[in-house]
């Protein structure tokens, strides 16, 4: 089935377990966003660089939480 594009109401919802939930995924998602919010995507990036998974995910919650829910 075809259909008209829906609009969106409400946050962005992001699979950690599928494939938008790997690290190059979330990295171009906060790029994204951040442009669009007129963040500094750049500092972003590398701090979500400079740890593990798991800073990765905090980094991004802490610059997008009120936009985008993550899922585990």
């Amino acid at each position: 089935m075809i259909r008209a594009k829906q609009e969106r109401s409400g946050p962005i919802v992001v699979d950690l377990t599928g494939p938008d939930g790997n690290a190059f995924a979330l990295m171009g998602l906060a790029s994204r966003l951040a442009k669009q919010l007129g963040f500094d995507s750049e500092i972003i990036i590398n701090d979500m660089k400079s740890g593990d998974y798991e800073h990765l995910l905090e980094v991004f919650d802490k610059y997008f939480g009120d936009f985008v829910i993550l899922e585990r």
